[in-house]
């Protein structure tokens, strides 16, 4: 299944912080119709995403009902990205 968003990186705060970018709600609805073929447990879904040049795999985390992309410090560094800046997401959930 593939997916394409755009939706602004947020940070998460805890231990350490963590940088996310939210799927948008109707795309987290097609995502959660084949969710139970894909995950692994936990309700974790694997995924090959692209941000501009980058491509990384990675697995989305549920929330309230939809799911974080988590974006790494090897995509994030590169592109010079933060929280609040708006990226447009190529994303493959891996069944």
């Amino acid at each position: 299944m593939d997916v394409v968003f755009s939706n602004h990186v947020i940070e998460w705060r805890g231990p350490s912080p963590f940088y996310f970018v939210p799927v948008p709600e109707e795309q987290s609805a097609d995502i959660r119709e084949v969710a139970s073929m894909a995950t692994y447990g936990w309700g974790v879904v694997p995924v090959e995403a692209r941000i501009g040049e980058t491509t990384f795999t990675t697995s989305l985390f549920p929330k309230d009902g939809e799911y974080l992309l988590p974006i790494k410090q090897a995509v994030r560094k590169p592109q010079g990205l933060s929280a609040g800046d708006e990226v447009t997401v190529e994303m493959t959930v891996r069944l």
